[in-house]
């Protein structure tokens, strides 16, 4: 009776149950007085809160991570981050390897549906390198930050520490085991764990669809458009990013001004990648000026890669559009990257996913400062664009919401992960040719 009733629903209401169930258990657990060191457990508003914001890859918290959770409630929620990131239907589709069973073409448009994937054709071998890449990625980022941690704490809590904060931060999670809110900002001028930190956020920012490829580049010998723009915007916005924080914190005594040249470095640089979803700091970020702060909203906006474990509009959206205003500057019809032409429907698909996420981060923030009244304007609608791009950065008003802040917030991380680009792939299936026209008309812009 279940599966004839999931048989009906179309993928993205699929992929709105699953990840609605597994919020769902996930507070539940986190409610267990067994989840938490006072033996109480969370109330459900927090742990509700706390679950949908790892199953969602976000890393907002309203309690610290490391303080109020026991081992249990610890690994529940990096639980949650590792199916949330990768996907629910690619576990369920590990499972029925597992299983030996065979996998529905039902099944394979709800697993195109959660990795973005142009086409159903080879997305089962991709499920397949996806685990193959994540267990290579969190393995190798685990193992160096635990020989790194074991520097500083007992063997066994420094393993732990390592790869908890591998998968965290590979799935683009932000969530820290550091305790009292401070993130890792002990080793801001740290190479290796700023180094790796930044490998693991920025190989699970790319999406997957571009590890395969670069997988495979050695026999084939060429990229696609896709791989291409995720790979060039993404350079970009991690080089000019980290320019200009290094520029603008640079004369700043709370965060850069008092490191060493490596450490300046290292920690611009850390700052710049993080916004791409990932949501872990090494500078505390209620101490960077506005303009840094400005400068880390649009990055968080912009966030990853499509097919990846972070949110945001994507990578290959902004630079649709940009390639879409420098034509039209330039008085050219076509939209073309990489010396490709850009279909329309493509076009418009990125006008509908940035004009809802606009439209709901301004009404998010209009919303939050009724709800947050006395609260700075900017650390309010910071707060909503994290919330919404899945990061997880707060200049500190996430442990200070209200209670309709906390489930505002919480239905935003929901929405910022599931939303826009579901939302956009439902109207391109549903979309039906027209049978006739309406005239042309014209209005005038600008």
């Amino acid at each position: 009776m279940r599966r004839r009733m999931l048989s009906k629903l179309d993928p993205p209401k699929v992929l709105v149950l699953g990840f609605g169930i597994i919020i769902l258990m996930g507070t539940m657990l986190l409610a267990l007085p067994s989840a938490t060191t006072d033996g109480k457990g969370l109330s459900l508003l927090d742990a509700f809160f706390t679950a949908t914001s790892a199953t969602c890859v976000t890393g907002l918290v309203v309690v610290d991570t490391g303080d109020t959770f026991t081992t249990f409630g610890e690994l529940v929620i990096l639980s949650m981050i590792q199916i949330g990131g990768l996907g629910f239907m690619s576990f369920a589709t590990l499972l029925a390897f597992i299983l030996g069973k065979r996998i529905s073409l039902k099944e394979r448009l709800v697993i195109q549906e959660s990795l973005n994937h142009g086409t159903v054709d080879g997305i089962v071998r991709l499920v397949k390198r996806l685990f193959v890449f994540t267990a290579a990625a969190e393995i190798s980022g685990g193992i160096l930050l635990s020989i790194r941690f074991a520097e500083d704490m007992a063997a066994g809590k420094a393993i732990y520490f390592g790869f908890f904060h591998a998968v965290s931060n590979f799935n683009n999670a932000g969530f820290d085991l550091m305790g009292s809110f401070q993130g890792l900002t002990a080793y801001a001028e740290d190479p290796v764990v700023t180094i790796t930190m930044v490998t693991l956020i920025s190989l699970g920012g790319i999406g997957f669809i571009v590890m395969n490829e670069l997988f495979e580049y050695r026999s084939t010998r060429r990229l696609s458009l896709h791989t291409k723009v995720v790979l060039s915007i993404s350079a970009i916005l991690v080089v000019g990013g980290a320019f200009l924080i290094f520029i603008l914190e640079y004369h700043n005594p709370s965060t850069l001004k008092n490191l060493t040249p490596s450490g300046k470095i290292l920690g611009a640089l850390y700052q710049a990648v993080t916004p791409r979803t990932a949501g872990s700091n090494t500078l505390n970020i209620p101490d960077l000026k506005q303009s840094t702060l400005i400068l880390i909203i649009f990055l968080m906006f912009i966030g990853a890669s499509p097919g990846s474990t972070g949110g945001g509009i994507k990578t290959t959206t902004f630079a649709v559009l940009v390639s879409a205003v420098k034509s039209q500057i330039r008085g050219r019809e076509d939209v073309t990257l990489f010396g490709r032409r850009v279909d329309y429907s493509i076009i418009s698909k990125s006008l509908t996913v940035t004009m809802i996420s606009i439209f709901s981060i301004i009404s998010i923030t209009m919303v939050l400062t009724i709800t947050e009244p006395g609260k700075d304007f900017l650390m309010i609608f910071f707060e909503a664009v994290s919330a919404f791009s899945t990061v997880g950065l707060s200049m500190g008003l996430t442990p200070e919401l209200s209670s309709y802040g906390k489930i505002l917030i919480t239905i935003t991380m929901f929405a910022g992960r599931i939303g826009p680009l579901t939302l956009a792939f439902a109207i391109a299936k549903r979309r039906k040719e027209d049978h006739y026209r309406y005239p042309a008309g014209k209005v005038m812009i600008g």
